[in-house]
């Protein structure tokens, strides 16, 4: 197993533009923090505007070359990738841990998940298919051809380092796009070293292009405006999902939005409680709850919600806090000091309004910005902890009487991302997916993300979807010619 220290020394510090590790112009620099510890991780290039346009020239530059690029030949690159990121697992999976603070096995899931990208979109950039028939006057034929989107620019989130960089460089380089990417300040170090992967199996100078800054705002907002950008993809708030979105109307880009969550988690009278108690862990507990799709709502039918309660609080209460890298530690720290205090006065809102802590309650007194594992039961409506996606390891449980009641408050806000329902009842699983207001369900089960499949919300969840059939077309635009006879 490599040491942290030679891991680090690994990742570039540098900016990626036009094939070339770069400093930045600014004259300033990043320090990267471990949050389980505080201490500074290592230094970085802090982009300045003028660096976002040279990523935005060089992806343009590169741009007609790569989309004639054959598609098989892009596959081919892509599923290199897979198996260079396969064979350095670990190292990414630690580097998470480092900078995210995820356990190590969430970690390790994460190369797992984000490398199904690679390996998806290889396999569907040679299935880029049209179309050919008469049309229905019979006076010509009609050919509908699919062709490159063009440049883009990617804003990824801190929480999933990896596969939010791999959802969506995968499918751009599928298509034949070219790629300016800006991770997040708080956890840039992965995608750096994911792009020097990609440099190492060849992809082209100035296909990707990586910049890392502290000015997200000052930086991205003249790549958005510029006329030469096609694609914007951006995973984040929905605050800042809307201010991108009046950025790119002024080009009338092509945008994908993946955007806040407030999943509601149903448990209906006749749910196997054992199935739903573990899909619960899941659904909340993974990568310590700062997930857009974790589970925010758990809405427990009354004739249930005392067992349902002991039970999770039980194994709540045996999880382990601690650094990612310790054996058997369950959760890790949350990303930063912002993020435990939002936590403890969402949980401090609800026991005020009436809610019982059944364990945990309170940040953990130790060094690096951990909250302890929570439970809160009998969570009044009003509560705002029901309303805010809490991104934290606190399970806020709610009661209902009967089904239309628990679709009408699974459905009472503006966020639409996933839901999750445990029923015996096939029938009402069935009226579930048609009713709830949400653009992915888990039925009966506690995960819903795959590679192969189109993951995306309604709503303020956002627009678009990443992955799945739908997630290569995201990247290409349709071209219809009419010939004649």
């Amino acid at each position: 197993m490599i040491s942290e220290a030679e891991l680090l020394a690994k990742v570039p510090a540098k900016l990626y533009i036009g094939g070339e590790w770069v400093d930045g112009t600014s004259g300033r620099s990043i320090e990267v923090h471990d949050p389980a510890t505080g201490e500074v991780l290592t230094t970085i290039a802090d982009a300045s505007p003028a660096d976002g346009t040279a990523a935005l020239d060089a992806a343009v530059a590169a741009s007609a070359s790569w989309a004639a690029t054959p598609s098989r030949v892009r596959g081919e690159l892509l599923r290199k990738a897979w198996e260079l990121l396969m064979e350095r697992a670990d190292e990414f999976a630690l580097l998470m841990t480092l900078e995210m603070g995820k356990p190590l096995a969430e970690a390790r899931g994460e190369v797992t998940y984000g490398g199904e990208f690679l390996r998806w979109f290889g396999e569907e950039a040679p299935r880029i298919a049209g179309r050919y028939g008469p049309n229905p006057e019979g006076t010509g034929r009609m050919i509908v051809t699919q062709r490159p989107v063009g440049p883009c620019f990617f804003i990824t989130p801190w929480n999933f380092p990896l596969a939010m960089a791999t959802r969506k460089i995968a499918p751009a380089l599928a298509a034949g796009c070219t790629v300016v990417i800006k991770p997040a300040e708080l956890t840039p170090l992965t995608t750096l070293y994911f792009v020097k992967l990609l440099e190492e199996v060849g992809v082209p100078a100035g296909v990707v292009n990586v910049i890392t800054t502290s000015t997200s705002g000052e930086v991205s907002e003249p790549i958005i405006r510029d006329p030469r950008l096609r694609k914007l993809s951006f995973t984040g708030s929905t605050p800042v999902g809307r201010r991108l979105l009046e950025q790119a109307a002024q080009g009338v880009l092509r945008t994908s939005m993946e955007l806040g969550g407030n999943a509601p988690f149903i448990v209906f009278e006749d749910a196997d409680l054992d199935a739903a108690v573990d899909a619960a862990m899941l659904a909340k507990f993974r990568n310590i709850g700062e997930a857009c799709t974790a589970a925010n709502r758990f809405l427990v039918h009354a004739d249930v919600a005392e067992e349902f309660t002991r039970r999770i609080t039980e194994r709540v209460a045996a999880m382990r806090v601690g650094r990612g890298t310790e054996d058997g530690v369950a959760i890790g720290p949350l990303i930063d000091g912002k993020a435990v205090g939002k936590a403890d006065a969402l949980v401090s809102d609800a026991v005020a309004r009436g809610a019982r802590v059944t364990t945990g309650g309170a940040p953990v007194e130790r060094a690096g910005t951990f909250y302890a594992p929570t439970v809160l039961a009998d969570v009044a409506a009003g509560s705002d902890i029901l309303r805010e996606e809490i991104f934290g390891p606190v399970l806020a449980i709610a009661t209902f009487t009967d089904e239309a009641d628990a679709v009408r408050r699974a459905n009472d806000t503006e966020y639409g991302l996933v839901s999750y329902v445990f029923t015996r009842d096939l029938a009402r699983g069935q009226r579930m997916i048609d009713q709830l207001e949400t653009g992915m369900m888990g039925l009966n089960v506690g995960v819903v993300s795959n590679a192969a499949a189109p993951f995306g919300g309604v709503k303020q969840s956002g627009l678009g979807r990443e992955g799945g059939l739908e997630g290569i077309h995201e990247y290409l635009d349709t071209k219809y010619t009419l010939t004649p006879l």
